[in-house]
């Protein structure tokens, strides 16, 4: 439904680890190898994406700004909506962006995603997983939400 009131930029959700800047030391991962995000991707495993978004962290990445942190995210062109790009680590991150003299992530959790999601999947109009490879994947917003919201595994 078109709507004339100005869109808002998402990205301003409040993260439970504040920023330190280039590759911050991550908590150590909940899941054995085979589970983990990256084998996930790999395996081009929806499913196996879900149980590692809702059992281990997923790094996303954060505007270089002053301030509290703040989730970045991207448009196509005039898109109307954004996409959200989440990693499976801080180097996969770096691999999309190599010239950027700094790049701030945080991990976040099953938690903390579904937090961020809720309060602004009116303005997502897609997720993408390792967008530079090489195992990316595209996930619709609210596919990522309901799978964050099934009951703990």
């Amino acid at each position: 439904m078109p709507t004339n009131s100005p869109k808002k930029r998402p990205g301003s959700s409040q993260p439970r680890r504040a920023a330190s800047g280039h590759l911050a030391p991550l908590p150590p991962s909940k899941l054995p190898p085979e589970q983990r995000l990256d084998a996930a991707l790999e395996r081009q495993d929806a499913a196996a994406v879900a149980f590692a978004l809702r059992n281990d962290h997923v790094i996303v990445p954060l505007l270089v700004v002053d301030g509290p942190a703040q989730v970045r995210v991207f448009r196509r062109g005039e898109a109307d909506k954004y996409m959200l790009l989440l990693f499976s680590s801080p180097q996969t991150y770096i691999a999309m962006v190599p010239d950027e003299p700094e790049h701030r992530v945080l991990p976040y959790d099953r938690a903390t995603l579904t937090e961020f999601l809720e309060q602004n999947i009116g303005v997502l109009e897609g997720i993408w997983f390792d967008v530079a490879g090489p195992h990316a994947m595209q996930a619709d917003p609210h596919d990522v939400l309901e799978a964050l919201q099934l009951d703990a595994d």
